[in-house]
């Protein structure tokens, strides 16, 4: 489990085809890899991974094609800056909203700057559409938002500085993918009132 507060951004260092998927090789911050252990879990712009290797500052991961097919990770390319974020523990206040890091699908996504905002709009999934309303949560490329507003075709989510500061959302072109994760409380109470 995660929360959405990206802990750092990382770099990709390296990118390798593999016969199942991507080798990922990611650069971290001093101090990010403190008590790692192999196997241990990290959402990696959102999307959960297994650690397979670690150094000081390096972190390796496989990516299997299935979670391609529904990332942005296939996107990355090497010098790529990803959000990253280290598995919740027992204890940790919980400061965004509860993710599992199994990411709904990829947005296009622009990024619309004026003088006093910062607005994201994303392009809204037919198949996920319905658990997206205003002042509920979405994830981005793993940070907990609050949706603005929700249009028939795609909804916004509006940057406060600390997320422009910590998070690699303002360096994101316009029509990339963003990976949503949708609010899973929100499909639970709608899938049991028979939504």
């Amino acid at each position: 489990m995660f929360i959405g507060i990206v802990e750092a951004k990382g770099l990709v260092l390296k990118k390798d085809i593999l016969s199942g998927g991507l080798g990922l090789q990611i650069e971290v911050p001093e101090g990010f890899n403190k008590d790692l252990k192999k196997g241990a879990s990290i959402a990696v712009n959102g999307v959960c991974l297994t650690v397979t290797e670690y150094t000081r500052n390096v972190i390796l991961f496989d990516v299997i094609k299935e979670t391609l097919r529904s990332t942005n990770l296939k996107d990355l390319n090497e010098s790529s800056e990803v959000n990253i974020e280290r598995s919740l523990k027992f204890g940790d206040e919980v400061g965004g909203h509860l993710l599992s890091g199994h990411v709904c699908c990829a947005c296009n996504a622009k990024l619309k700057q004026a003088e006093e905002e910062v607005e994201i709009s994303v392009e809204k999934p037919k198949e996920w559409g319905e658990y997206i309303f205003p002042k509920g949560y979405v994830a981005l490329n793993g940070v907990s938002l609050t949706v603005g507003k929700v249009r028939k075709e795609s909804f916004s989510v509006y940057l406060i500085p600390e997320t422009i500061t910590s998070t690699n959302l303002l360096s994101i072109e316009n029509g990339a993918k963003l990976n949503l994760e949708v609010d899973q409380s929100a499909v639970a109470l709608i899938k049991g009132k028979g939504g």
